[in-house]
Parts: C-alpha cells; sequence; structure tokens
C-alpha cells in the first residue's frame, strides 16, 4: 500500500475498519509479483485452508483518483452488482464515490455503511413494487425507468420518487455483455414515455444510459450523449422542469482504454451540454473498471491427473463462484503458480508442460 492521506481515510472506513489489513512493499516489483509475494506470506502464516481473495486497497485509491483526472466532471457512483465485497464499497464510499444499487439488499448493504441516501440511484428499470416502496422510505428518492409500466408501478408505490429515463444507446458493437438488448427506451419512445410521467404527476429528474459492459469502442459513448442530449431537448418542448442529471452508465475498463473513453466523453459533453453543465450533475457508473485489477484471487489445488503429456489441476474455486466471469464476460483467467520461487527468484529448470485446470 502507498501512504497518503486518501489511504488513511480508506483504511479508517466502515467495511474497511476492523478486516485483516497487511501492508506491503513493492521495492520495484511489479503489482502482481508485490500481490503474490503477499500470498505467499499469509499461505505461510496462517490456517487458509480454501480459496480467498486478496484487495489491493491503495489499487482502490490509484484508481478513483485516476478516473478524477481523467473526467474531473463525473462523479462516479460505483455498481454495486460487479463486486459486492463489504471493503470495496466502504473505501470507495471514503474516497467520496456514489453508489448504482440495483436491488434492496444491495441498497441495504450500501446504507450500513454509512452512506447517505443522497448518494445512491436506484438503478434498474424494473422492480418489485415494494422494493420501489422501500427505496424511497429509506430516503434513496431517484430511480431508472424505461416503461409506462414501471411509471404506473411508481406512481402506486411512491409517487414522490423521482425518475430517470434510461435510454438505449446506439449500437456500436465491441461491448462484453450488451445491455441494450434488456433496458433502455428506443429514440420513438421517448416522448412518450416522458409524457406517461408528466401524466402520472412524476418529476423526471434526468436521462440515463449503458453502453454495454467492457465497452472496447470509445466512439460509442459520443452517440449515447448526443441521444440523451436529445431527450433533454423532448422534456424541455413539452414544458417539463429542466433536467438535472445525466448519467452515463459504465462499460469503463481501467487501463488505457479508459483514457480514451474519457477523451471522447469530455468532448461530447462539452458538444452536446456545453450551456447546460453548470446546472445538470453528470454521474457514472463503473463496476469492472474498479472492482476487475484490484482483486487477485488464491486458489488451492485439490487434485491432480495426468493423461499422457496433459497435467490437470483441481481448484477449490470456479465458474459458479469467482469465475462466473468465464460464462458472463468471456474472460480468460491468466493464472500462475504460487508454489516454488517467490517473485523475483531463480526458477532454473522448470519447465511448462501443457495443462487444463478445472
Amino acid at each position: 500500500m502507498a501512504g497518503g492521506r486518501p489511504l488513511e481515510s480508506v483504511l479508517v472506513a466502515p467495511g474497511v475498519k476492523g478486516k485483516k489489513v497487511l501492508a506491503f512493499k513493492r521495492d520495484g516489483l511489479k503489482k502482481n509479483e508485490a500481490v503474490t509475494g503477499l500470498i505467499h506470506d499469509i499461505v505461510a502464516s496462517s490456517s487458509a485452508r480454501s480459496a480467498f481473495h486478496v484487495l489491493d486497497l491503495a489499487k482502490v485509491v490509484d484508481l478513483y483518483a485516476g478516473w478524477r483526472r481523467a473526467l474531473p466532471g463525473v462523479r462516479p457512483f460505483y455498481a454495486v452488482k460487479c463486486n459486492p465485497d463489504t471493503a470495496l464499497l466502504g473505501a470507495l464510499a471514503a474516497l467520496g464515490a456514489g453508489f448504482d444499487c440495483a436491488s434492496r439488499a444491495e441498497i441495504e448493504a450500501v446504507l450500513a455503511l454509512g452512506v447517505p441516501p443522497a448518494a445512491i440511484v436506484y438503478a434498474n428499470p424494473c422492480k418489485p413494487g415494494a422494493h420501489v416502496a422501500f427505496a424511497a422510505e429509506a430516503g434513496v428518492n431517484v430511480t431508472t425507468y424505461d416503461s409506462e409500466e414501471e411509471v404506473a408501478k411508481v406512481k402506486r408505490c411512491r409517487p414522490s420518487c423521482e425518475l430517470l429515463l434510461r435510454i438505449k444507446a446506439p449500437d456500436c458493437g465491441g461491448v462484453k455483455v450488451d445491455l441494450g438488448l434488456k433496458y433502455g427506451a428506443n429514440p420513438d419512445e421517448v416522448l412518450p414515455l416522458l409524457r406517461a410521467a408528466r401524466r402520472a404527476g412524476l418529476g423526471v429528474a434526468g436521462v440515463s444510459f449503458h453502453v454495454g459492459s467492457g465497452a472496447s469502442r470509445a466512439a460509442v459513448y459520443r452517440g449515447a450523449i448526443e441521444a440523451a442530449r436529445a431527450a433533454f431537448d423532448a422534456a424541455a418542448g413539452l414544458g417539463m422542469p429542466p433536467m438535472r442529471v445525466l448519467d452515463i452508465g459504465g462499460g469503463f475498463v481501467a487501463g488505457a482504454a479508459f483514457g480514451d473513453a474519457a477523451a471522447v466523453i469530455n468532448r461530447a459533453l462539452g458538444r452536446y451540454f456545453g450551456d447546460l453543465l453548470p446546472t445538470v450533475e453528470v454521474i457514472g457508473e463503473p463496476g469492472r473498471y474498479f472492482a476487475e485489477t484490484a482483486f487477485t484471487l488464491a486458489a488451492r489445488v485439490i487434485g491432480k491427473r495426468r493423461r499422457g503429456d496433459v497435467r490437470e489441476y483441481w481448484i477449490d474455486d470456479g465458474v459458479y463462484g469467482s469465475l462466473n466471469c468465464i460464462l458472463l464476460d468471456s474472460y480468460v483467467p491468466r493464472p500462475r503458480p504460487l508454489a516454488g520461487a517467490r517473485p523475483g527468484e531463480e526458477t532454473h529448470g522448470r519447465r511448462a508442460t501443457p495443462s487444463t485446470r478445472w
């Protein structure tokens, strides 16, 4: 972990405080080598008998700082569904993030950490009516919608709740999970949905979209922001109160791709919302941006088999646990063996063989 005030705030945050936190020095090692060395120490000094994760809190701090540098006008609302680990939630809350919650359980988990309700968006366009009422009673008073049925539900369960109109982002391909198949109003549905909210006496606070999880084509954000401005103008044309929230969703991947996406977003915000930004709050819903690179999974080999030249290894985690990303996101794990030499030590005499991890 690195020093600095943000990290000090994280260490005493609810969800982090009271957990076992170990300091380690990188000493010129790459991040994965430093974490591997830490895992060696954990295994050697504890009674760990099953798979576990290591969360690099300093990495979370660095990622948050990177977000603020690249998108200074966009507050991150972490997508809790991506990884609801309480230490990660507490760290992000301490750094100033808001939260995108898609269920009652996620709202309860975030509120339990002392997060103010105003820092939560109930970002699920289709939800149980009882959960709408619970959220509003807890003070979470902003939710998304993309159908007239949802308008009627919110009107019935909590008429004081404000809405964000979820629109479908333009199809640009290059995403790991296309959320546009499930959520988002088509362009020809925007006006009818705005009128439905107005007839029901519900306030529409703004517009949200999601380009898809793990987007690799940054240009999709430009088209989505342009479409969002069209929805803002449509509401103004209907004489509705001025919208004040633009939610640019998620899809962000840490690394060079994030820098490319941020550059496109900043230019698009200036072009399509430059005249409104003083009065419009822009938020985003990063999930994997924070969760993907901050965690390292350590799994134990519990079984072996040899068939010809192929070695097979069974580990104590899998696609029904931490590795469900293989099925959901077509993720390709890159496992590293921990047994044997520590990072930086000589590895002469080792021989690589074809192998399968089950």
